[in-house]
Order: structure tokens, then C-alpha cells, then sequence
């Protein structure tokens, strides 16, 4: 949601491998070979790019997961997701993966409806290019920070076309109605929420708590109970609700982790992360 991110994104790149090669293309052999395509335009706005990494032999049965920055709606770009990118390609090299940049908020353009049409123009791209790319429409979302929460959003309350089998959120903020919010004393913090406004019907339109659906995807949620954005009763009611629901879920909250986390706990959730892949997507 703001610097603490990086926190996070930077210790995976303690514990992956990046053996990933540069840029193979396809041969004309009948095999596809690795591709990976840089800042492509999904839209006419200079942010509204992606880069997308294609694995060999791939078919139209490759499932695609769609990675979303942070930065507090207003900041941001898509290489801070690298670490995972580079995880994914390393230890899931079967699936197709998809960077994405968005329009970032500023006093003229809040981010709402604004970041969520992006993922929304983003996505119908990758369904039209299906074909092309060799994908499947299959996707699944890992979002960090604001990008947890639009990850969260928009497979809880715009897939119309019922494509996400899998979300997750690492440190999203899931209600902006919760009492930790509406009366934090966090300037930082206030200025980020205001951003969204203070219309209760909108504010429970963007929370995730209140989109999500018994037909909602499988999720799975990590937060750090020190985080001194993300108060624990985001992670912990959106947990409850899964739960009511019989959403297929998976919950972990560490003790000491902040905005961000490190050592054990990180490779603890690189290890759920995966299998969590593997089984949902």
C-alpha cells in the first residue's frame, strides 16, 4: 500500500533462483519456445502497459496469473512485482505470467472505477489475444498491498465472465468502513483512504468484504499483525466471511510480520503460495 511494500518484494529475491533466460522467441519447429514481451499497450494511457512471460510448450490449456503492483493507489509501477514474477517463472514454469502497470490516482482521478476498468480492460485484452499467446482464459491474481485490494475487488465483483480461479492478497486492505480506518489518527494513512472519498455506499462498494460471494474464487490472505497500515481486522474479517460463506480459503496471519516480512515467515508464505497455485489455478 505505500513503502513498507518493498519490504516483502525485496526478500524474495533472497529465496528464488532466477535461472529464467533472456528472451527466447518461437522456432519453427511445432514447439513453443519461451517468450516474453515487454511493455505492451492494453490502453492509450502511458501506465496502461504490460509485460507478459510466455512458458514453452504452452497450449490453450496454459493458466495465466495477472500480478498487481501497490503503492497506495497513487504510486507504483509493475517492476516492483519482479520478485514474484521471477518466483512464479522459477518454481511454476507451466504457467503464464502477466505484469501489469495501472492509471495511479491523483486529485483529478481517484481510483475508483478508474484502477478497476483497467484490470478489466487488461483482462478482456488477454481474452482476446487468447489464441495468439497460446493461453488459457483461466487467470488467477496475486496483488500486493492496493494491488491486493483491486486484485480482491475485481475478481470478488467484476468477473462477469467467471475466469479467476484463484486470488491473492498479501497485506490488502479488504474494508474501508472499518472503524480502524474511518477513525485512524494516521495522517498518511488518511490521506490514502480519502483518496476513495467518504460516501458510505462507495466506500462499501470498493471493500472487498462486502463484494465477496459464496461463488467467489479460491483466496488466500496474508497480513502481519504488526503491519501499521493494514489493521488486523481486514485480513481476520475477510477470513470470517470466507469461512460463512464456505469460500475455499487459506489465512495466515504472522505475529511479528509488518507491511512486509522476512526470514521463516517468508519463506513460509513462499512455500502456501505455491501449493495454494498449484492446487487452485
Amino acid at each position: 500500500m505505500y513503502k513498507f511494500q518493498f519490504i516483502l518484494l525485496l526478500g524474495f529475491l533472497f529465496v528464488i533462483c532466477h535461472s529464467c533466460t533472456e528472451d527466447p522467441v518461437e522456432t519453427g519447429t511445432g514447439t513453443l519456445e519461451a517468450k516474453n514481451i515487454i511493455d505492451l499497450e492494453y490502453g492509450s494511457h502511458t501506465h496502461q502497459k504490460y509485460d507478459i512471460y510466455l512458458p514453452k510448450n504452452r497450449t490453450s490449456e496454459t493458466k495465466v496469473l495477472i500480478l498487481v503492483h501497490g503503492g497506495g493507489w497513487n504510486a507504483g509501477e509493475k517492476s516492483e512485482m519482479n520478485a514474484f514474477k521471477d518466483f512464479i517463472r522459477e518454481q511454476l514454469p507451466d504457467i503464464a505470467v502477466v505484469n501489469m502497470n495501472y492509471r495511479l490516482a491523483d486529485e483529478n482521478n481517484p481510483p475508483y472505477p478508474m484502477q478497476i476498468n483497467d484490470i478489466g480492460q487488461l483482462v478482456q485484452e488477454l481474452y482476446d489475444r487468447a489464441q495468439e499467446f497460446q493461453i488459457s482464459k483461466e487467470i488467477g491474481f496475486i496483488g500486493s498491498s492496493a494491488g491486493a485490494h483491486l486484485s480482491l475487488l475485481w475478481s470478488y465483483a467484476h468477473d462477469t465472465k467467471k475466469q479467476v480461479n484463484m486470488v491473492c492478497s498479501i497485506v490488502g486492505p479488504t474494508n474501508l468502513l472499518d472503524e480502524a480506518y474511518i477513525n485512524t489518527p494516521n495522517q498518511v494513512l488518511r490521506t490514502l483512504l480519502d483518496q476513495f472519498g467518504n460516501d458510505p455506499e462507495v466506500l462499501e462498494e470498493v471493500s472487498p468484504l462486502y463484494q465477496v460471494k459464496s461463488t467467489s474464487p479460491a483466496t488466500i490472505l496474508f497480513y502481519g499483525a504488526q503491519d501499521p497500515l493494514i489493521p488486523n481486522s481486514q485480513g481476520i474479517s475477510l477470513k470470517d466471511r470466507l469461512v460463512e460463506l464456505n469460500v475455499e480459503h487459506q489465512f495466515t496471519l504472522y505475529p511479528n510480520g509488518g507491511h512486509g516480512w522476512v526470514g521463516l515467515d517468508l519463506l513460509d508464505t513462499s512455500i502456501k503460495l505455491k501449493a495454494f497455485i498449484q492446487e487452485h489455478l
